[in-house]
């Protein structure tokens, strides 16, 4: 690995998790930083994902690391598109003209290797039918998955897999996970079934959608599977932003919308899990003063939850959305937008590695630790302590106000009451 000292990311014996969240074209972030992340020697033990995160994830988890790099830019190359005949048309109109022209492409003509449209539309096919429940075709995403990921591998030697896909029925999460079922194409498809343009997939005569309709990162199912045994690492890769500007027009909404809907409350999940690793802390340290034969007691031990004691960095890795990009970010499949996602991912990656001095260590069992080392996200946090400490100081000078008006009425009061008032009684 490229660092294991005690200051280095990542630390001596921890297990590597990579935590891909769904964004459809967004994706080729995620395979920008594995390839930086890989560069550095550092190979994930476990990768879950969502939607297009749970397709990057079956391509990292389902091939041998010498290979997981030409499969991600064989389907990152596929599912993209070349410059075309009307881009130096469109080009004087702004790079986000030409986006939206490769957008509108995605929905009239489906993306190569993933989805295609229905023919005859879904509307037209006979309800009840599979048909008639999404606008386009996946069995492209199907053979692709054959060709590119090993499943042999994945459910044999591969590092663990997990994705996660909603039950039509229930409306629950359902997590597969290769520590404890086989892998087929079908769980990965599932994970990335969003309707309602695509239509959901049966398996083992359940039926499910995208898991993006519950939690768009598998965030919060690794951090309590991983809170036991050996101490981790949770590179966790986002690709929408909750923190983000006011619209300033209707166009601008549903952009907004969109980052907040899938950003999936990821710093929520990460401060839960962190106080409930401080509680853990906290009533070991407890027990630990008890007599003996209290700690012998089978009622004060049920009270003790033993699997929050590995020791957990939490990395995050986010998208920042660019000047050109608009709500159809996820659906834009145009090869300059790939590439420049994938860099970004690169850079990203690079960044965090730059900066990782100042994450310092876990002090002690127990503890969470999430970081943020882009230089975005270094800069963010600068901005969010500025303003912390301005309304902190707005707060004590309002106080202050308050008090001192305060002050000045019980004066008035001792003398009789205000200056107004004495000179009414007066008369």
């Amino acid at each position: 690995m490229a660092s294991e000292t005690a200051q280095g990311l990542p630390r001596r014996g921890e297990e590597q998790i990579l935590v891909l969240q769904g964004g459809g074209a967004l994706g080729a972030y995620q395979a920008g930083v594995y390839e930086a992340l890989a560069g550095r020697g550092v190979l994930p033990d476990w990768v879950a994902g969502i939607s297009i995160g749970a397709i990057n994830a079956a391509l990292i988890a389902g091939n041998r690391p010498e290979d997981r790099l030409d499969r991600l830019t064989t389907f990152w190359e596929r599912v993209s598109r070349g410059t075309g005949w009307a881009a130096p048309m469109l080009w004087p109109l702004g790079r986000h003209v030409l986006n939206e022209t490769y957008a509108l492409q995605t929905m009239t003509q489906g993306v190569p290797g993933f989805f295609r449209p229905q023919i005859p539309p879904a509307p037209f096919r006979a309800p009840g039918t599979l048909e008639a429940m999404g606008y386009y075709d996946t069995t492209p995403l199907r053979e692709t998955l054959l060709e590119l990921v090993d499943f042999d591998y994945l459910n044999s030697e591969g590092p663990r897999l997990s994705v996660g896909a909603v039950n039509v029925e229930t409306g629950s999460m359902a997590w597969f996970d290769s520590n404890t079922e086989e892998i087929r194409p079908e769980h990965i498809m599932a994970s990335g079934a969003l309707p309602p343009g695509f239509p959901p997939v049966e398996i083992d005569g359940a039926f499910y959608w995208d898991g993006g309709l519950l939690s768009n990162t598998p965030l919060q199912y690794v951090l309590f599977e991983a809170a036991t045994g050996a101490d981790k690492c949770v590179w966790q890769v986002d690709l929408f932003k909750a923190q983000g500007t006011m619209p300033t027009s209707v166009w601008d909404i549903d952009d907004r919308i969109k980052d907040i809907r899938y950003s999936s409350r990821t710093r929520l999940n990460t401060d839960l899990l962190g106080q409930i690793y401080e509680y853990a802390a906290r009533a070991q340290e407890a027990f630990d003063k008890l007599p003996k034969e209290l700690q012998e007691d089978e009622r004060i031990q049920a009270l003790l939850n033993r699997r929050f004691k590995a020791r957990l960095c939490v990395v995050h890795l986010i998208y920042r959305q660019s000047k050109h990009e608009r709500q159809s970010k996820d659906y834009e499949f145009s090869r300059r937008s790939m590439l420049d996602h994938w860099a970004a991912g690169e850079r990203d990656v690079e960044d965090t590695f730059e900066h990782e001095g100042e994450a310092g260590v876990h002090t002690r069992e127990g503890r969470v630790q999430v970081f943020d080392l882009t230089r975005a996200g270094l800069a963010e946090h600068a901005r969010r302590l500025r303003g912390a400490e301005a309304a902190a100081a707005r707060s004590e000078a309002a106080a202050a106000k308050r008090a001192a008006k305060g002050t000045r009425g019980r004066a008035s009061d001792g003398q009789g009451g205000t200056p107004k008032l004495r000179r009414k009684l007066a008369k």
